[in-house]
């Protein structure tokens, strides 16, 4: 199997995509309270500023911004979905491999991860993440997904409360990023 390789960029910005690895569970919303104490838990020993979040019923998106001189968002990405899945009941059945490896096999081994570049590519991945339950057709505004950072920045004034809601939206403003 090739090796991925994965960038790293002390006190840098990063975008991740993190997923259940049964896609057709809603554990992330169904838990969504299970979620919030494993990130401030993890915050509050290894301190990164939660710049903007998603929370979709089987995947996330978010970007991090780390400390000035760390790097180590793995670390942090272990403890934050350990931390989840200790606050799960156990139900389900797991292989041997992952009992051995300590797993419950509630998230996908792997994440994407993308070093943000410049505030162009930074405001780009922002507005990926705010309008993603819309793309996903969870609902027809962003305004009215509950799970998103959206909201904070209605409050202080980055976004207007119907962006990207009554217009036609063109499919490159908003396609994959």
């Amino acid at each position: 199997m090739t090796e991925y390789r994965r960038n790293f960029v002390k006190g840098g910005s990063y975008f991740f995509t993190v997923a259940l690895a049964d896609r057709s569970q809603n554990l992330l919303v169904d838990h969504i309270d299970a979620l919030r104490k494993a990130f401030r838990s993890v915050k509050a020993e290894y301190p990164f500023v939660l710049d903007a979040m998603v929370v979709l019923p089987e995947h996330l998106h978010c970007i991090w911004t780390l400390p000035a001189g760390d790097a180590d968002y793995p670390d942090r990405w272990r403890r934050v979905k350990a931390a989840f899945s200790r606050g799960l009941p156990d139900r389900s059945p797991r292989s041997l491999s992952k009992v051995r490896k300590g797993e419950r096999g509630i998230w996908q081994r792997r994440y994407w991860e993308h070093t943000l570049r410049d505030d162009n590519d930074w405001q780009r991945h922002m507005d990926y993440i705010h309008y993603n339950p819309v793309k996903h057709r969870h609902v027809e505004y962003v305004a009215d997904w509950p799970y998103s950072t959206f909201h904070r920045y209605v409050e202080v004034g980055i976004y207007q409360r119907d962006w990207a809601g009554n217009a036609e939206v063109s499919s490159g403003q908003f396609g994959e990023v």
